[in-house]
Formats: C-alpha cells, structure tokens, sequence
C-alpha cells in the first residue's frame, strides 16, 4: 500500500493521522496504545512488538530487533549495521509480510532504555524515523509508535535531514571554480 488518497476522508484513517508528523509516535497510556494497535491490526497493518525494559545492553537491543525483524544472520550488531538493515526492511526484502498494508514497529516500556542509554534511544528511533522516509519512497508505510511510562519523556529530531549536494557535484572538488 503506497500513498493515502486526498480524495478519502484521510483524517478518518489512523495511519494518516500517526504518519502525517512524522514515523515516530509516543504514548504513555497503555489503553491508548492498545486500541490504536488494533485497529491498525484490522486494517492490516503487521505488527512488531519489542519491550525496551528488557534490554540491559546495546547487545539485547541489537539481538532483539534483528530476531523481530528477521535479520541476516551476517548483521554485526552495531548501529552502523543496523542502520544498513534497516534500510533493507525498508525496502522490504525482508522484516514486512507480503501483502500488508505497513508495517508498525511497537516498542514498549522504552522509557526504560531512554534512562539506561540515552544515545542509543535516541539513535535507534531516528534510524527507523529516517528508513521510515526511505521506505515511503518504495510505497511503503512504516511507522513506529513507542509507549514510555514516564509521561516526560522526549527525544530530540527524529529523521532529520539537512540540504545536500546532489550526487554529480557532492565531492568538493567539482565544487570548484578554476
């Protein structure tokens, strides 16, 4: 499923509603979580679910998402490598069911590891915000919504981008003028 239609009540539809400001969306309420993640269910969204509060080390964070999101078993577990498999879910060579409408990427409890590792919250909601974009480049609507039980909680720019040169006149040295 690729884009929404402007000619539907697009505001009536859940997905639009959690994608139209950005990939990552944040709950505290439980109740809240669980009702938006059965109604994404029905409308045929695949749905991952990770707990964050079991992850002691970057290491349960690496194993955890690569089993979740069916990883080559090459992957290195590290952030680098992470960020190279996510782009490959988010070109859907592997991580999404045929036929989905998206995919939904649930990590619980992620106050948790926001207290425990900061940067490596932080890095791995801004990985999937960023392969989220690529993947809607392919037709694909990936989403990630992250239930925190400190209602405080807050993150810096997810998925930000900066201008960049195009790929003809990226190294500077096409840049200059003799």
């Amino acid at each position: 499923m690729g884009a929404f239609d402007p000619n539907d009540d697009i505001y009536q539809d859940l997905a639009f509603r959690l994608l139209m400001n950005g990939p990552v969306t944040l709950f505290w309420r439980t109740e809240v979580l669980t009702s938006t993640i059965e109604d994404l269910a029905a409308d045929g969204y695949q749905i991952v679910t990770l707990d964050a509060s079991a992850w002691a080390s970057d290491a349960d964070l690496h194993q955890s998402v690569a089993t979740a999101l069916d990883f080559p078993a090459y992957y290195g577990r590290n952030f680098d490598a992470l960020n190279d498999c996510l782009s490959d879910v988010a070109e859907r060579r592997y991580g999404w069911s045929p036929g989905a409408a998206g995919l939904v990427l649930i990590l619980t409890r992620y106050d948790a590891l926001a207290r425990s590792s900061p940067r490596s919250a932080q890095l791995l909601l801004d990985l999937v915000a960023s392969q989220s974009r690529v993947a809607s480049l392919f037709g694909g609507r990936w989403m990630c919504l992250v239930q925190s039980d400190d209602p405080a909680i807050e993150f810096g720019p997810l998925g930000a981008t900066s201008a960049t040169w195009n790929d003809r006149e990226w190294p500077a040295a096409d840049r200059v003028v003799e």
